[in-house]
């Protein structure tokens, strides 16, 4: 089995890769290991991208919506009807464990659901792991109770709870407000003096209106340092005073941070700060040659930078040359 190009990972990113190789003729394949487009299907239940269907459309296929901003579902579903409409290669399911390089190509090393090992060759890779599978642990006595999640899907199940949010950039505010709505209790506790500045302009009026209602009760210059099964202890970083207020569930919206092991595996030099891999800006390629990256794996832990809308087109630029 050996190919042109390994893409690894199936979101839009490598999706665009993908399409590219196969307008030219290349020999490819797509691996993933999760389900088509996983991030997409991680986001949200009633999530409404805040950008036009236009900048998240690959290819030629057009993004049809039923409204100016299209919905997580839609999204969904033009994915999967872009994957269908050019016939991509792509097997779900199967994770890439190790990439090697041998006589001038380069060997991947994948196990999927059933545990069986396969070894790919390919004289080119594309890294478009993206960062979403990788939540920002807090590291405290608690963590792994099943009423703490990373995540938050739909609010509807949490009707009557008392539900933390930590955290107080844009999932965190998002959150808050989507449970608040279905009917939560809902107090936000993050370290900051007030919401990131970097909360959408057009959520911000929102938010703090409930917050100055008290409709949405706030603990800031704070941080939970233990989760409990019918409490969490908030400690105050400016005065080390902790109290234990009455929790049900506890949605720890930190974000999100990229794997770069499988890059640092075969050679690519990290930035240990910002984790983003060394690379050209106008080829992708790395300082391995052959290994590229795309999407927003290239930005390391600074995801704000590189998203759906400025990597559909990392696919042309890396396939350029070819």
């Amino acid at each position: 089995m050996s190919y042109d190009f390994i893409v690894i990972g199936a979101g839009p990113a490598g999706l665009a890769c993908a399409i590219e190789a196969k307008k030219r003729n290349l020999k490819y394949l797509v691996i993933e290991k999760g389900c088509l487009v996983n991030s997409v299907y991680k986001f949200p239940t009633d999530m409404v991208f805040f950008t036009t269907p236009e900048l998240l459309s690959i290819g030629e296929l057009v993004f049809v919506s039923n409204s100016f901003r299209p919905t997580r579902m839609e999204g969904l579903n033009y994915y999967r009807a872009v994957a269908s409409y050019y016939d991509l290669t792509i097997n779900t399911y199967e994770e890439v464990t190790g990439i090697t390089q041998a006589s001038g190509s380069f060997e991947v090393a994948t196990n999927n659901m059933a545990g069986k090992t396969t070894r790919y060759s390919a004289d080119k890779v594309i890294i478009a792991t993206g960062y979403y599978d990788n939540p920002n642990m807090l590291g405290i006595e608690g963590e792994e109770r099943k009423k703490v999640s990373h995540y938050y899907t739909e609010a509807h199940p949490y009707n009557g709870c008392e539900v933390a949010i930590i955290g107080g950039k844009n999932s965190a505010v998002e959150a808050a407000l989507l449970y608040q709505r279905a009917g939560a209790n809902v107090t936000i506790v993050h370290r900051g003096p007030t919401i990131s500045d970097s909360v959408k302009y057009w959520v911000r009026p929102d938010i703090e209106k409930r917050l100055e209602s008290g409709k949405i009760k706030a603990m800031f210059n704070s941080r939970v340092t233990k989760i409990d099964p019918d409490t969490i202890t908030v400690t105050d970083t400016n005065s080390g005073n902790t109290i234990e207020i009455a929790n049900d569930f506890v949605f720890a919206l930190t974000g999100y941070h990229p794997d770069v092991e499988l890059l640092r595996q075969a050679g690519v030099r990290i930035d240990e700060r910002t984790k983003a891999p060394e690379y050209d800006k106008e080829s992708f390629e790395t300082n391995v040659p052959g290994l590229y990256v795309a999407g927003s794996i290239a930005a390391g832990i600074n995801n704000n930078k590189i998203f759906i809308e400025n990597s559909r087109g990392h696919g042309k630029s890396i396939m350029s040359e070819r």
